[in-house]
């Protein structure tokens, strides 16, 4: 079975990893969408596609990533059409993995099967959060995976974050 999880990952961090390792416990393989992958450099998108990519690769191990496959998803702008433009990006999947109430709404009304993700400690595993921690240098970096940190680390996010 294929599932497909969507996420804008901005940056990845723990409850994503803990939500790539819960699809995997439910599907042979699994297909990663970034999300307004036409977006970044922007403060709610700071990280461009190929950044993303990267936190995700460099934090899964090697059997991990062997079950993946990432896609880029840009945004469209009409929410009728958004998840067949994903099906035009993506091979086909038997399932999709969310928390967000839109994205349930979108496929389900054209009977996809969504499964909701548990939420790890969502107080404080926020991409809007963590990078507000980043930007004022207030001890983020044990919320994101290493492969995470060393990627925001490479490319000054806290200077990026800063000046947008």
């Amino acid at each position: 079975m294929i599932g497909l999880l969507i996420g804008r990952f901005q940056p990845f961090h723990l409850g994503h990893l803990d939500a790539v390792k819960f699809a995997l416990s439910s599907v042979d393989e699994l297909l990663i969408g970034i999300g307004s992958s036409n977006k970044f450099s922007e403060k709610r998108n700071p990280f461009s596609a190929d950044e993303r990519k990267e936190m995700i690769e460099s934090s899964l191990d090697e059997s991990t990533l062997g079950k993946i496959k990432i896609y880029y998803i840009p945004d469209v702008n009409d929410h009728d059409k958004w998840t067949y433009h994903i099906d035009e990006i993506v091979p086909k999947y038997d399932v999709v993995f969310s928390n967000d109430e839109f994205t349930h709404t979108l496929f389900g009304k054209r009977g996809i099967k969504v499964i909701s993700v548990p939420l790890k400690q969502r107080e404080i595993m926020s991409g809007t959060d963590i990078r507000v921690k980043i930007r004022d240098d207030q001890g983020w970096s044990g919320l994101v995976p290493d492969g995470t940190k060393k990627v925001l680390l490479k490319i000054n996010a806290k200077d990026r974050l800063t000046n947008l």
